[in-house]
């Protein structure tokens, strides 16, 4: 299983599109300073998630949502499932 998540600043309110199978470690990676560009922008909270069956799936996904370049879309969409 693998996903596209969508996390959160809690300080600045910026989100970082990424892909991943686990979700829990890859969240602690970016709190944790692993990755360059959420380094000094956190703390992150995670806000969105989608599931796949396979990474090509959620790589394409993750692609399209960054294509966006919009906040504002980013919002509408978790919006859209709460």
């Amino acid at each position: 299983m693998f996903f596209m998540y969508i996390i959160q600043s809690d300080t600045s309110a910026r989100f970082y599109v990424g892909q991943t199978d686990d979700i829990e470690q890859r969240l602690d990676f970016h709190n944790t300073g692993q990755s360059h560009y959420t380094a000094r922008r956190g703390p992150w909270k995670l806000v969105y998630s989608e599931r796949f069956d396979t990474r090509g799936e959620a790589m394409k996904r993750e692609a399209e949502i960054k294509k966006w370049k919009s906040a504002i879309k980013i919002r509408e969409l978790i919006e859209s499932t709460e």
